[in-house]
């Protein structure tokens, strides 16, 4: 099966409808352990420390928690993810099976997907010589990523793909699954990436699921850090702008793009081979336009995901009658969805409106009601989307993982699998939780130490 649902807007989460009811934390303190961040990875951390008796402090920079993860029922009036919106893996997928006891719906997203040639539908036949060479292309990629050299994901393609296949080829594995193209993507990075071909999707939103999850937990929100003062021997000290707390340990949530950003002083500077392993993983582009289209003009079922047979990078996919109603996505990324996304909301909706129009006729533009463009460059407390690493980075994974003094780092760029998702940011955080609650609150030995002097059996 194609690699197709590597659709990791990644972005992290929580409700602009729904803002969780945050337990109570005081500005200034102490406290166990300082999080600076609630995403994915700060919400993760934060109840596995509870869980375990500690006071934990979240410290969110934004006026809501969930990081590149947000759902937004007032533009449309339904349930839209502004962000990470695919639930990969749901079976094993440590997010998805809290979402029961959040008593929220979470439903299989339907297999498949549809490519549009010209004004038409592919035939059965060009459906399976696009599934091809996705396949053959995927398999190329893999190889390459088990070299002795790294090398970019698009130099380990097949030098020849059937039917001028090519172009749709690379936005679907790189700008649509990576956020970066292809050349800009480690074959190492790419092929260690846990296979994602099996997706759900949240009913209420999964920007709701993961706000719903955060409920009850110490968050302070509007409160950036502003300088860490951190050592390997004493307390770590957080500065914000309403207060300092003094933990004996904090974990660093944000993304790569504030992390290597300046928003964020540490005193002493971090060192330079964490810096650089998080300059190594940055964020790529990836961003929906959003359209709501009465009539389903497009032709798709709900929750269905349409690719275009490309002839270069100008193009985008399409995820249709998201949840069953007429909202639709267009899903821009990479360079040029970068170099759209700068040019505002405006020129994003008009390519939108242009492209379907080119694809379907005038019914498009006939049909559409309101729009929507994101743009997580700008975002000031994500600066992007997801992390892809580049060519011989892909280590930098790993070493964003190391803690330095008392400082942890969680999030999707320090996950060498799950990177790109809210699974993977997830479990980061979980693994950060761990690593200090091992360090400093180890559980009491099971087995009683032998006593000093005490005759030995023969």
């Amino acid at each position: 099966m194609p690699r197709l649902s590597r659709r990791a807007l990644l972005i992290g989460s929580a409700s602009l409808a729904a803002t969780p009811a945050m337990g109570a934390i005081a500005s200034s303190g102490y406290v166990d352990v300082v999080i600076v961040g609630a995403g994915a990875a700060g919400i993760a951390a934060a109840r596995k420390l509870t869980a375990a008796g500690r006071r934990v402090a979240i410290v969110e920079a934004a006026e809501r928690s969930g990081g590149r993860c947000i759902t937004d029922t007032r533009t449309f009036g339904v349930p839209y993810d502004r962000g990470a919106h695919w639930i990969h893996m749901p079976d094993i997928n440590p997010v998805a099976k809290l979402a029961g006891a959040a008593r929220l719906e979470v439903y299989p997203a339907p297999p498949g997907q549809k490519l549009r040639i010209g004004r038409r539908f592919a035939r059965e036949g060009e459906m399976e010589q696009f599934l091809s060479a996705l396949v053959r292309s995927n398999r190329a990629i893999g190889e390459a990523g088990r070299g002795k050299t790294d090398m970019a994901c698009a130099r380990a393609l097949p030098k020849e793909l059937p039917g001028d296949l090519r172009p749709a080829v690379e936005f679907v594995l790189g700008p649509f699954g990576c956020a970066k193209d292809l050349s800009d993507v480690s074959a190492y990075d790419f092929a260690r990436s846990a296979e994602r071909d099996v997706d759900a999707f949240c009913r209420q939103g999964f920007g709701t699921l993961l706000a719903k999850l955060g409920e009850n937990l110490p968050i302070q929100l509007s409160a950036p850090a502003t300088t860490i003062y951190w050592s390997d021997r004493t307390n770590v000290e957080v500065e914000t702008t309403k207060g300092r707390l003094s933990a004996a340990g904090v974990i660093v949530t944000v993304s790569t793009g504030v992390l290597t950003s300046g928003k964020i002083k540490f005193t002493p500077p971090l060192p330079r081979r964490t810096l650089d392993a998080a300059g190594r993983l940055s964020l790529g582009s990836y961003d929906h336009i959003a359209l709501e289209l009465e009539g389903n003009p497009l032709g798709l079922q709900s929750d269905e995901l349409m690719f275009e047979k490309a002839t270069d990078n100008r193009t985008a996919a399409v995820l249709g009658n998201v949840f069953g109603t007429s909202l639709c996505l267009v899903e821009v990324g990479g360079r040029f969805g970068a170099s759209l996304a700068a040019k505002g909301e405006a020129a994003m909706v008009d390519f939108a409106i242009d492209w379907l129009t080119e694809l379907y006729g005038p019914d498009v533009k006939r049909a559409l009601r309101r729009r929507h463009a994101t743009n997580w460059a700008k975002e000031p407390w994500a600066l992007g989307a997801f992390s892809a690493a580049s060519v011989g980075s892909q280590p930098a994974r790993k070493i964003l993982m190391e803690p330095v003094g008392r400082l942890y780092f969680a999030g999707e760029a320090a996950h060498e699998t799950l990177w790109g998702t809210v699974g993977g940011a997830w479990e980061s955080g979980e693994r950060a939780a761990d690593a200090l609650l091992r360090r400093f609150w180890p559980p009491p030995s099971a087995a009683k130490p032998a006593r000093a002097g005490g005759r030995r059996k023969r």
